[in-house]
């Protein structure tokens, strides 16, 4: 109930960001109920069918890794002074977010079902003069029980992510018993100090490896007021680019090869070698990987030969939210170059793709992108008394705007010929 009346009383940009979870959510959940149809429809085809269901996972993490973002930046289930007093700790707060992601995910999960069922003609009649009973099976009667299964991968994949993510770390979150957690709670008194009793022991808080986790600031005490120490360097840099290096490989491997078996992809991607989608795979997660090195590398060579306060300034934020929006910019380069090849494949002899491919392809890359947006917001929200403080100082007023175009100038004029390049390299050996 207490998620409930949360979500209810939330902000509208915060309502509209959950709506597109619970869209997201519908979409997943559509094409996984298309998937049961193709099953239903084809008994003896099982291949086929277990490659289709296959074919969902890129949507469903999509929508989770979109789903945990929107928990994440979520302003009402952050720490804030007294919420510990009245029982809402930091895993109070962690299962709340869990349980609001749980409802809009389940809220899209269950339109899917009205839309799927409509469309078989199960609710009011065959609409679009049954365009679509062959591929929902409407001459077959729908198992429930499996429908219900597959709608719940979703809600329960993102609210158990949300959870792991929001998780609250360090010796506070591991103190046993309540009244061990609430006197150390009460140490940090709302803006003043307390006299602890003697033998008492004060509970440092941790600093958090992960980003933008709210759950690194303590209970009763805002993130703002917390120093933040110099992170290192993402190490996920050599690994990033050794995947890649491993995906192009087994591309032009298995696109050169006659040997590889073919698999007859949903939506008209037929007699594709599974050697090439396995590379492809393979680069997707490399530049997934060399996101927040990437971008943390871009903020050094914003800073290098006499940096003045424009580029000082945006080098040192790019640097310091490399694992914010690092790892969502990989992620939008790996869906740029899957969308550029597909866009190769179609442009050829090969068949137009369907409309359940394009679904997909929608959910997928509106993920993605919302995903990068929401971490940018979340960035500048981080660093907004920073930009407070440089306007007190008397920097002019265009200074924050400035430093924001330049860094989305320079993660673009990295990021563009790298998703470029990989895009023209992982089109070859399937237009050859």
């Amino acid at each position: 109930m207490l998620a409930l009346r949360l979500a209810r009383r939330a902000h509208p940009v915060v309502q509209l960001r959950r709506l597109l979870v619970a869209a997201a959510s519908g979409g997943t959940g559509f094409l996984l109920l298309c998937a049961l149809g193709y099953a239903l429809s084809h008994p003896h085809a099982s291949s086929g069918s277990l490659l289709r269901l296959l074919w969902c996972l890129a949507p469903a993490a999509a929508t989770v890794h979109f789903a945990v973002t929107v928990a994440r930046t979520d302003p009402g289930t952050r720490p804030r002074p007294g919420l510990s007093a009245i029982g809402l700790g930091p895993v109070r707060l962690m299962a709340v977010s869990a349980m609001t992601t749980a409802l809009s995910t389940t809220l899209g999960s269950l339109l899917a079902l009205l839309v799927f069922l409509h469309l078989r003609g199960d609710l009011t009649g065959m609409p679009f003069d049954g365009a679509a009973a062959d591929v929902l099976a409407a001459d077959r009667p729908l198992p429930l029980p499996a429908a219900l299964t597959l709608l719940a991968l979703v809600p329960v994949a993102a609210s158990v992510t949300t959870a792991l993510v929001l998780r609250p770390r360090g010796p506070r979150a591991r103190a046993a018993g309540p009244r061990t957690r609430f006197m150390a709670y009460d140490t940090f008194d709302i803006g003043r100090p307390v006299r602890e009793p003697a033998g008492a022991t004060r509970f440092e808080e941790e600093q958090e490896p992960d980003e933008g986790t709210s759950a690194t600031a303590g209970p009763d005490q805002p993130q703002a007021d917390q120093p933040e120490a110099p992170r290192p360097a993402p190490g996920g840099l050599p690994w990033g680019v050794a995947v890649l290096a491993v995906g192009l490989a087994v591309e032009t491997y298995a696109g050169q090869s006659d040997t590889g078996s073919l698999l007859a992809l949903p939506g008209g991607f037929a007699d594709s070698p599974a050697g090439v989608l396995g590379g492809w795979l393979l680069t997707a997660l490399g530049l997934a990987l060399t996101g927040p090195g990437l971008t943390h590398l871009t903020g050094r060579l914003l800073q290098s030969v006499r940096p003045g306060a424009l580029r000082l300034l945006s080098g040192r934020v790019l640097q310091a939210e490399a694992r914010r929006i690092g790892r969502p910019l990989g992620v939008v380069c790996a869906v740029a170059s899957g969308a550029y090849a597909m866009a190769t494949l179609s442009s050829g002899a090969r068949p137009t793709i369907g409309p359940l491919t394009l679904l997909g392809v929608l959910v997928v890359a509106g993920c993605t992108v919302l995903t990068l947006a929401t971490a940018a917001v979340e960035a500048r929200r981080a660093h907004a008394d920073t930009t407070a403080a440089l306007l007190r100082m008397g920097a002019p007023a265009a200074l924050p705007r400035q430093a924001a175009l330049l860094r989305a100038g320079a993660l673009l004029a990295v990021f563009g010929p790298l998703t470029w390049t990989v895009a023209e390299l992982a089109a070859l050996p399937l237009t050859s």
